[in-house]
C-alpha cells in the first residue's frame, strides 16, 4: 500500500478506502469512505453506524484528492 499524506489545512473532502478487517458498525474491509475533514492528523469520518468520529489515517488508502 502507498502511503500518502493529506495537507492537515485541506478544507475539502476527500475519498479513502478502508483497508483493516470488517469491524461491525464501525467499517467494511474495502469499503470507500469521505472524510470530512482532517483535524490534528485524525480523520473525522461517518463510519458504518451513520455517525462521524475522528479515526487515525493509518488503516486507510486515500483513493480520491
Amino acid at each position: 500500500m502507498t502511503e500518502r499524506r493529506v495537507n492537515m489545512s485541506e478544507k475539502s473532502s476527500f475519498k479513502v478506502r478502508w483497508m483493516g478487517k470488517t469491524e461491525f458498525l464501525y467499517f467494511t474491509h474495502g469499503k470507500i469512505y469521505t472524510v470530512l475533514s482532517v483535524e490534528k492528523g485524525w480523520y473525522r469520518i461517518v463510519d458504518d453506524s451513520g455517525e462521524d468520529y475522528l479515526y487515525p489515517p493509518d488503516q486507510f488508502e486515500i483513493i480520491e484528492e
